[in-house]
């Protein structure tokens, strides 16, 4: 009779009071036992998609833009350029791989490479592929070179030389890198956190990364926002600050009374900041008013100007503006110009001079300073008190002309450049509304997010370009950035004229953030740069390039980029020219203009 098999004893449980036995193979740490080594891991290598997308994305950042740039500026536009490529290239890969359609695309041209190329080819991926790199680059900055060689000919300026370029390859590389590294180290963070919610909390995997992700990227967000940004703008402004309160060279406080900060104004010399005290300092002497009127009687002009420190609201600057004006008699000029300043208060007095000197010094100008931060610091975080000091002001003087006799009111104009157009351009709702509260308007380099200037520019006249376009047939506003451009098209200019002046090459005109992904109108039509070299848009890479021309937007000579200084004259004559005004008048001006020396 077969006897049934013996059932093994249980394995009795260690007892954790017993000290371990060497000799005890079922101890699970025996005295004695090595612990096994622990492995290091190496750096990860460089995605190969990711290095391929990096490096095409760094030569199309190489291609012409809107202005030259010097080979700093390059490494930075193709650095960060690079980066986004390479991010491109390795969400690519991945989806290659994870997604099934691709997947399989991907698994059928493998098996079409024997295994043993495979793998005889493996050990030299990366080092053929850092020679192509190497190589591609080097061609594209050599070509690069020459490009901005002929765009810095075309406008007058000295162009790079080849050797000067190719300092950009290395310094991009490591821009890209630096980027790459910090994305690298997010990702890191992102993966301890998700494992983190998975062990602890028990979160699904799917949702764990998912929150994962979005924990990341607050915090992210919030570094650098409310401590790193926060602090740089709190460095900024005492540093700009302080230099609201030193002087110019060669600014000294006026005596006329025809100027605030003179002995009898109403604004104190030391309130009006240092681009205040600049503006009022300056202006067209006794001979330089003479020489344009060729004869005719002059008059000094009033500059009016009320600064952060002379009173603490823009209504509250406005009120004592408007009062200053008022004791300069103002009120009995000609001509009243109303400006809203750029970020750090400036005025450009070539602007305001060419308009004195057509009339006379018959004239009255007054600003009002919102801000003491450079003019693109203040786009970012200071556009609203642009516009809520041109509203401020804008309705305080108007408010005082409308007590006036309706037949001896000033000619009243509106002038603002860059953020000041902006500013300027947010007192009023529509171009009804400039017109009906104005005698003119200028309005110099306009940024793309003007509200009234983007609503003309998408309803211009059907088969005209956002380089040239026109509105209603020039009837009522126009668009130039040369002398023709004001006469285009031949048809009746009514009054009041409203005019944008603006260059096919100003950055400042043409940067949006909607660059990034999609393909703007002025990018879709024929577009020349500088040099006839054809600028073409490339996602994300375009917004970059155009990021840093605005950085040199006023590095060019004047007639390009943000430089409008040739063409205010011309502007000021087709919009508030003086009854009888010819072109023997226009040119008597521009020699006297020409003449002046260089602002300090």
């Amino acid at each position: 009779m077969t006897q049934p098999a013996a059932t093994p004893a249980p394995t009795p449980a260690p007892d954790p009071d017993r000290p371990a036995d060497p000799a005890d193979p079922a101890d699970p740490d025996p005295a004695g036992a090595a612990a096994p080594p622990r492995r290091r891991r190496r750096p990860r290598p460089p995605s190969p998609a990711g290095v391929v997308g990096g490096t095409l994305f760094a030569m199309l950042a190489m291609t012409p833009s809107l202005l030259p740039r010097d080979w700093l500026f390059q490494a930075l536009v193709s650095g960060i350029s690079a980066a986004l490529g390479y991010g491109l290239g390795v969400a690519l890969a991945w989806a290659l791989r994870h997604v099934p359609a691709w997947r399989r695309l991907v698994v059928s041209a493998r098996h079409r490479v024997p295994p043993r190329v495979r793998t005889a080819a493996r050990p030299w991926l990366l080092p053929a592929l850092a020679v192509a790199v190497v190589v591609a680059l080097t061609v594209m900055l050599v070509h690069g070179a020459r490009w901005q060689r002929e765009m810095t000919a075309a406008i007058g300026m000295p162009g790079p030389s080849t050797g000067d370029w190719l300092r950009a390859g290395p310094l991009l590389v490591l821009v890209a890198a630096a980027f790459v590294l910090l994305a690298r180290g997010l990702r890191w963070v992102g993966l301890r956190v998700e494992r983190g919610l998975q062990r602890w909390l028990r979160f699904p995997r799917l949702l764990a990364g998912a929150v994962a992700v979005v924990l990341v990227a607050v915090l992210t967000v919030v570094l650098v926002n409310d401590v790193l940004l926060s602090r740089a703008l709190s460095a900024a402004d005492g540093a700009f600050a302080l230099a609201n309160t030193e002087d110019h060279p060669g600014v000294t406080q006026p005596q006329a009374s025809e100027r605030s900060g003179s002995p009898g104004s109403l604004v104190p010399w030391d309130t009006l900041g240092r681009e205040g005290r600049r503006f009022v300092a300056e202006g067209p002497t006794a001979d330089e008013l003479a020489a344009a009127a060729d004869g005719a009687p002059t008059s000094t002009p009033i500059r009016v100007f009320a600064g952060l420190d002379s009173a603490g609201t823009p209504e509250g600057r406005a009120a004592l503006a408007v009062d200053d004006l008022e004791r300069a008699g103002a009120f009995d000029r000609a001509v009243l110009l109303l400006v809203t300043t750029t970020g750090s208060g400036w005025v450009n007095d070539a602007a305001v001079s060419a308009l004195e000197l057509m009339h006379g010094g018959d004239t009255a100008t007054v600003a009002t300073q919102y801000s003491y931060l450079p003019s693109w610091l203040s786009f970012l975080v200071d556009r609203s008190r642009a516009a809520d000091e041109a509203r401020a002001l804008a309705a305080a003087v108007e408010a005082r002309v409308a007590e006036l006799p309706a037949d001896d009111r000033p000619e009243l104009l509106a002038y603002g450049e860059s953020l000041g157009s902006f500013g300027s351009e947010s007192a009023y709702d529509s171009l009804a509304d400039i017109r009906a509260r104005t005698d003119g308007v200028l309005w110099v380099g306009p940024p793309n997010s003007n509200p009234v200037w983007h609503a003309l520019m998408e309803r211009r006249d059907p088969g005209t370009t956002s380089a040239a376009p026109v509105y209603a047939s020039g009837l009522l506003v126009r668009f130039a950035g040369d002398t023709e451009q004001m006469a285009t098209p031949p048809t009746a200019w009514e009054d009041p004229r409203v005019l944008y002046l603006q260059h096919a090459s100003d950055p400042i005109v043409w940067w949006g953030p909607d660059l990034l992904l999609s393909r703007p109108d002025w990018l879709a039509e024929p577009q020349d740069g500088e040099g006839g070299l054809t600028m073409t848009w490339y996602p994300l890479v375009t917004f970059w390039q155009l990021t840093f021309d605005l950085v040199n937007s006023k590095s060019v000579p004047d007639g390009h980029g943000h430089n409008y200084d040739a063409l205010t004259l011309d502007g000021w004559v087709a919009v508030a020219a003086p009854d009888g005004w010819s072109d023997a008048d226009t040119a008597r001006v521009r020699a006297v203009l020409e003449a002046r020396p260089p602002a300090g």
